[in-house]
């Protein structure tokens, strides 16, 4: 018999196991118990009605060969191909099978056959290149086919239409294949590993299985495999449910109390050091929801032990100013502090604006600094030699009690005189291995204390999940004087005039003395996106693909600059802007535009987020449909950020009946971030949202919906509290959250 931590050379022998190691990542018996089928067979296919296949995809098709076509390559007659077409297959699907010597006889009109192989296209129709196959209605009763697909027919004793009913079942799960491993050889391997499988052991307590009418785990690991009836694989994909989101919860559970039990560097709030010289001249009242957030942080920093918190804010809604405050406290303390930015854009603004908002308080050692000023340190990647040794000094040497800078600052060279504090900006765009590298840096025994900041509103059953070790604070109140935003969509095929009209509201809005920004998705037609323009880029696929439409190629930066440069805002003063530009170059556009000396920005995704020039009241996107719903939402809030109204147009070539015309339309049709946000979750995979593991491969969740399960996930984080506080190395649970927190597996935590 077999246990769960087995090796499956053990169960399977050393060639099965070695391929499902190799091609899947698949070692143990519990492994491969784990490794769910992604769909069950249904029309004896794993193709589902209406389902688009890409190219490359493996896919398995069970049916009637309407007619098997011998054929010979031009200019080689001596050499023959055999082509079948598949009788009930719309759009039409047909398999070629080169060299067909000993098929020509046997894949004929009228045979019942099994193809599985990847997916092309040729002249519009589906095609199979030398799949594997099976013949199931064969005359002699006998299995014949390639061994990949016969393999699992020998696990059975049936033949002929026996044989056949076992292919046929609603049930057959189907699996997720490479051209090595295809989906019947994981379905013999799980089925020669179940025959031999112990009882597998429970690891939720009884009561809560009992509570909720769960199967047991045992019973779920079975018929999600293997069993005939709906009801039962329904209540075992139920039960499997509940595994996911307390797997994920005990990882959340366990960490967030492992920092609880950690030192952090108390700093009491003074009221006669730089917070309260900041706070005296603000040229500003803070709102009521920035002034109750500061307080609940200013009390979590005078604790000795570290905060973690995140802190939500709408686009423009002031969170730069809570975390500068909360800085200056820690400053007081002795302390120093660490900004992390995803751009050097970014980080370029944050310097910029926390520089202008201290004045004289940024300004330790130089004529006209208060006596009790500190400094604000810079370090980015593209800086100079010199520059990032000047930086690195006054970090060292503890003179730059802000120190502000792009991932150079994870590098081992950057030493701290003493890390109290690490903000994190924009946390979607980091990794939980990142922020504790930078939190390391701290002194011995101290573990500095945490705020991590986003823009982009998460649904709650999100902050549940990737962010559950971190308590949240919400700003939803915008700052006083700030003028709406108008949103309007403009279908350029329906209404071209319209679009028209926008370069023309833009040189009107460039007269009265304002700035714009025009958005494209993409820099030119050769190049790949760079680091920062990649994320993005890959939203915007992944935000197409989700609408199954396909309109004509965007307009890339490139060309639409030259475009507008031409003829459409010809007289206007032009810059352009992407993440392919070196550093410097960058900080000059920007910088450039600024200072007014450019009227209109184009440029891509990279001036998303912390880009602030409160003159730019008008943004066109082009392609729009290109990009996420809070993407979108992120671009409108570069705008608005001064005293005049200010105006979005979201542009696409795709009908207003379309999918992404209606999406499009939800995104003007309000303001609200966190409506906005819900709307994305329902709209993308688990897999977009739940981002990336540090490898780079997609972070899965096979049954756990952030959608639709809130109430689960509530169950789930309230039962790993209870278990937690009485028996924290709890075995069960530890089984369930080890696909999300083994480092050489999944770093789902990462992500968090």
């Amino acid at each position: 018999m077999a246990k769960l931590d087995d090796s499956l050379h053990f169960v399977l022998g050393k060639k099965a196991a070695d391929n499902l190691e190799e091609h899947l990542g698949l070692r143990t018996v519990n492994d491969l118990l784990r490794y769910f089928p992604r769909k069950y067979s249904d029309a004896m296919t794993v193709r589902g009605e209406g389902e688009d296949l890409e190219v490359g995809e493996h896919v398995t098709f069970v049916d009637v060969i309407d007619a098997a076509e011998l054929k010979r390559v031009r200019n080689q007659p001596s050499r023959e191909f055999l082509v079948v077409t598949l009788r009930d297959r719309r759009p039409k699907v047909t398999a070629t099978f080169f060299n067909p010597k000993y098929l020509k006889n046997t894949l004929v009109e009228g045979a019942k056959v099994m193809l599985s192989g990847e997916v092309g296209y040729y002249r519009g129709t589906m095609q199979l290149t030398h799949p594997a196959f099976m013949v199931l209605n064969s005359a002699s009763g006998k299995k014949i086919g390639t061994k990949s697909l016969t393999s699992v027919a020998s696990t059975t004793d049936a033949t002929g239409d026996e044989l056949l009913a076992e292919f046929e079942k609603d049930y057959f799960p189907i699996y997720g294949a490479t051209a090595k491993v295809q989906t019947w050889d994981i379905y013999a391997c799980v089925r020669q590993m179940l025959a031999v499988l112990d009882p597998v052991p429970e690891t939720l307590p009884e009561w809560f299985v009992r509570e909720h009418n769960l199967m047991s785990e045992d019973e779920a690991l079975r018929a999600v495999h293997l069993s005939e009836n709906a009801e039962d694989r329904d209540r075992a994909i139920e039960r499997l449910t509940f595994d996911e989101a307390v797997g994920l919860q005990w990882g959340l559970v366990v960490r967030r109390h492992s920092e609880l039990s950690a030192s952090g560097p108390p700093a009491k709030r003074r009221g006669d050091g730089l917070m309260a010289a900041m706070m005296a001249q603000l040229p500003f009242e803070l709102t009521t929801g920035q002034r109750e957030v500061l307080e609940v942080i200013s009390a979590e920093l005078s604790a000795p032990r570290p905060m973690n918190r995140m802190l939500q804010g709408e686009v423009g809604s002031g969170k730069t100013v809570v975390s500068l405050l909360a800085m200056l406290q820690m400053i007081d303390a002795g302390y120093q502090c660490a900004l992390l930015a995803p751009t050097e854009v970014l980080a370029a603004q944050h310097a910029l604006s926390i520089r202008s908002m201290l004045g004289p308080l940024a300004t330790a050692g130089e004529l006209g600094g208060a006596d009790n000023a500190t400094r604000v340190a810079l370090l980015t990647g593209s800086m100079t030699a010199q520059q990032k040794r000047d930086a690195r000094r006054e970090v060292a040497s503890g003179e730059a009690g802000i120190v502000i800078g792009t991932h150079a600052l994870l590098q081992d060279t950057v030493e701290f005189d003493n890390l109290g504090m690490v903000v994190v900006d924009e946390q979607h765009r980091f990794g939980v291995e990142q922020r504790d590298r930078l939190r390391a840096k701290a002194p011995e025994g101290i573990t500095p204390h945490l705020l991590v900041m986003t823009a982009t509103p998460i649904p709650r059953t999100v902050a549940l999940t990737i962010y559950g070790d971190l308590e949240t604070s919400i700003l939803r109140e915008l700052p006083r004087g700030r003028q709406p935003i108008t949103t309007n969509t403009i279908f350029q095929t329906q209404k071209p005039a319209w679009l028209e009209r926008a370069w023309a509201r833009i040189a009107e809005e460039v007269k009265a003395g304002r700035q714009a920004y025009v958005v494209a998705s993409r820099i030119d037609e050769d190049d790949k996106p760079s680091d920062e323009d990649k994320k993005d880029d890959g939203k915007a696929k992944k935000a197409k693909k989700a609408t199954k439409e396909q309109g004509p190629p965007p307009v890339t930066v490139v060309e639409m600059f030259a475009r507008l440069q031409r003829g459409l805002l010809s007289d206007l003063r032009l810059g352009l802007m992407h993440g392919r530009l070196s550093g410097d170059e960058k900080a000059a556009v920007m910088s450039a535009f600024r200072r007014g000396e450019i009227d209109v920005l184009v440029c891509t995704t990279v001036i998303e987020v912390g880009v602030d020039v409160p003159n730019a009241t008008v943004m066109v996107v082009m392609d729009a449909d290109r990009f996420g719903i809070s993407q979108l939402h992120q671009l409108r809030g570069r705008i608005g950020r001064g005293e005049h109204p200010s105006l979005c147009l979201l542009v696409t070539k795709l009908p207003e009946s379309s999918k992404a015309g209606q999406r499009l339309k939800a995104v003007a049709g309000t303001l609200d971030g966190f409506a906005l946000a819900d709307l994305d979750l329902r709209e993308r995979s688990e897999g977009d949202v739940l981002g990336y593991y540090q490898s780079g491969r997609p972070i899965t969740l096979r049954f756990l919906s952030l959608a639709e399960h809130l109430e689960i996930i509530l169950a789930a984080k309230e039962l790993c509290e209870t278990v937690y506080e009485s028996d924290p190395l709890n075995p069960g649970m530890a089984t369930l959250s080890a696909p999300f927190v083994d480092t050489d597996r999944v770093q789902f935590l990462d992500m968090s």
